[in-house]
């Protein structure tokens, strides 16, 4: 039929989401080729992993690697007022007795080439410089891709099921119009890095900071290796193009606003590019359809905040690699075999986006929270940490007497026709 190009299931995009269905495939003996644009490594952004990452890290083989990797240790995250003040950090030793507690900040070129290689040796078929470019459908079903190899040859992969991995591209969203902006959530980034900035000691010096600027701006404050700090603004376009178009007159002008963020560049230089990335948050009208299925950013990017979009990018991974073994065992590779799936996903991403829309509301403090909730300072850092797939009615039910709680929103489940 189709010779040497058919497989139990095609991966687009080599990212942590894709590397993970790919490596979790593989492993159960499917015969699966992934398919990335690029040549790795490759620089991305989104460094900072959160605890429950070591699960789906754990499944795939890859603890031992990261445990000997010169990525900083992070126990904590807190957060500076905008007039310089810090938290007491929420360290996650402390609701969670697991070494799960201490987990890193990353290099993503390193991190995003360990778990390529790792899908690699699990059996994937990795096929780098090769840009897909259409899905190949027959009565409505996803049946394989057509893509562009690194010579400009035309290659087709047939599979019965796609799994559509593709990161901020979101090859499907884009080509089938099922992007859906969050309502609220439309904030831009302006980051770049510095070698030589302060870090706090001790335990405290792999920590995410997150520092607030007026009108619910924010800055992200990442240590990485090689004494490299990554930072960055967060905050409405509006605000931020205020006046010039300039990444770096932008950048420098948010950081004279925080005296925490000024102090800690201050020994500092900063050192590459000024970089912007915007309009992050939507999610896929749809999960699934026949023959296809969305995971990690190609199915939903939510904010930068707190970090959530690797975590969700591995967890999709491993979920849906679960639910496409089960579909390819029983020939069912219908929509409808991917409802639990995301039923799953849409549960996790709307606690964190709660959480998020919280931070965003200008009359909402954590400091006053906890101390008016101090039962619920589990529940919050479980949120903060990842653990995700949990019940959090009484944290929101309770978060809403402060804040103003988004209703979950009703896409994001496998396309079913005639419901």
């Amino acid at each position: 039929m189709h010779g040497n190009n058919l497989y139990d299931a095609i991966v687009i995009g080599g990212g942590p989401a894709g590397s993970t269905a790919a490596t979790v495939l593989a492993s159960k003996g499917r015969r699966v080729v992934l398919l990335e644009k690029e040549k790795f490594p490759r620089y991305h952004i989104g460094e900072s992993l959160l605890p429950y990452t070591y699960f789906p890290l754990q499944r795939i083989g890859l603890i031992d690697r990261m445990k000997a990797s010169h990525f900083p240790k992070k126990f904590s995250v807190q957060f500076v007022s905008s007039d310089g003040r810090a938290s007491q950090p929420f360290y996650f030793f402390t609701p969670l007795k697991h070494e799960a507690a201490a987990t890193w900040q990353v290099l993503r070129s390193e991190f995003d080439q360990m778990l390529l290689d790792n899908a690699r040796a699990q059996g994937a078929e990795v096929r780098e410089e090769t840009m897909v470019r259409q899905m190949i459908q027959e009565n409505g079903a996803v049946t394989g891709v057509r893509a562009v190899g690194k010579n400009g040859e035309t290659l087709e992969f047939h599979a019965p099921i796609t799994i559509d991995a593709s990161g901020r591209d979101a090859f499907a969203v884009t080509r089938n119009g099922w992007k859906v902006r969050d309502p609220y959530l439309n904030k831009i980034a302006v980051w770049t890095y510095y070698q030589g900035a302060l870090r706090d000691p001790g335990v405290d010096e792999g920590a995410t900071t997150i520092a607030y600027l007026p009108h619910k701006g924010w800055f992200w404050y990442i240590p990485l290796p090689e004494d490299i700090v990554s930072v960055g603004a967060v905050a409405e376009k509006t605000y931020l193009y205020n006046g010039t178009r300039d990444l770096a007159s932008i950048f420098h002008h948010e950081v004279a606003i925080n005296v925490w963020v000024q102090q800690h560049l201050a020994p500092g230089r900063q050192t590459g590019p000024y970089r912007v990335t915007g309009e992050y948050s939507y999610r896929s009208r749809y999960c699934a359809a026949d023959g296809l299925v969305l995971i990690g950013d190609a199915f939903a990017f939510l904010d930068p905040v707190f970090s959530s979009g690797v975590f969700l990018a591995l967890r999709s991974g491993e979920l849906a690699a679960d639910a496409v073994d089960a579909a390819l065992t029983t020939g069912n590779v219908s929509a409808s075999q991917f409802s639990d799936y995301g039923a799953q996903m849409r549960k996790g991403i709307e606690a964190m986006r709660k959480l998020v829309y919280t931070f965003y509301d200008l009359e909402f403090s954590f400091r006053k929270f906890v101390d008016h909730y101090p039962h619920l300072h589990g529940d919050l850092t479980d949120c903060l940490m990842g653990n995700l797939f949990r019940d959090f009615d009484p944290l929101f039910e309770a978060v809403a007497k402060f804040a103003a709680v988004p209703e979950p929103l009703e896409h994001g489940s496998p396309l079913i026709e005639g419901r």
